[in-house]
């Protein structure tokens, strides 16, 4: 791909619908694909994406994720890069359960989980564990600009927890603050953008 340059923003898309995502279903590592109105989604967004004229496509290897930045690469002309640890929280036992089923099993796990950025469920990792492994990534794409030049962008596409999640780590957000973060939806995207000496967010919840 050549030299991307100083990349002094960064696009957070999440991947298109899948089945399970219509379930309600916890998806976490497993790895269903984009449903037919995932692949609308993906369609949709892509040129929408593209206009944000990126040089750099970096992907969660998952193929719901993958299939996403596909459609982005291809409106873009850019060749994903895939990237494991942009993967989805591992939520390790509770995976493929939906919501009553994690109740039933586990009572009152989903609300600690949701309310408590470092539990982690049984077999599964924390949202700050997602974001420590996750986080590296951003700092590896981005690059700080020389004052009042503006740089670059990249396109990352992973998944709605790991992007709540390292959004929240790399703005320097405690712990205790994330859950006021809400999740994006499918195809939905955030945008983080470099401001001479620090990162801010500039959209969330953004869509097609």
């Amino acid at each position: 791909m050549g030299d991307p340059g100083v990349i002094t923003r960064v696009v957070l898309l999440r991947h298109g619908r899948t089945a399970w995502n219509a379930e309600r279903r916890m998806q976490g590592r497993l790895d269903p694909p984009l449903d037919e109105a995932g692949q609308a989604q993906a369609a949709e967004v892509a040129p929408v994406v593209a206009g944000f004229e990126p040089v750099l496509l970096v992907t969660s290897d998952l193929t719901r994720a993958l299939q996403t930045a596909l459609a982005v690469g291809e409106a873009a002309g850019l060749e994903p890069r895939k990237e494991p640890r942009l993967r989805e929280t591992d939520v390790g036992q509770w995976q493929g359960l939906v919501d009553s089923e994690v109740e039933d099993g586990w009572p009152g796990g989903l609300d600690r989980w949701r309310a408590d950025a470092t539990f982690a469920p049984p077999g599964g990792e924390s949202r700050v564990d997602a974001a420590t492994r996750a986080l590296p990534v951003v700092h590896e794409v981005v690059g700080a600009p020389e004052p009042g030049a503006v740089g670059d962008t990249a396109v990352l596409v992973a998944h709605g927890g790991t992007i709540m999640a390292l959004t929240c780590a790399f703005l320097g957000w405690p712990p205790e603050q994330w859950p006021t973060l809400g999740p994006l939806g499918n195809c939905r995207w955030s945008v983080l953008e470099f401001r001479i000496d620090r990162w801010r967010l500039t959209q969330w919840g953004a869509g097609a």
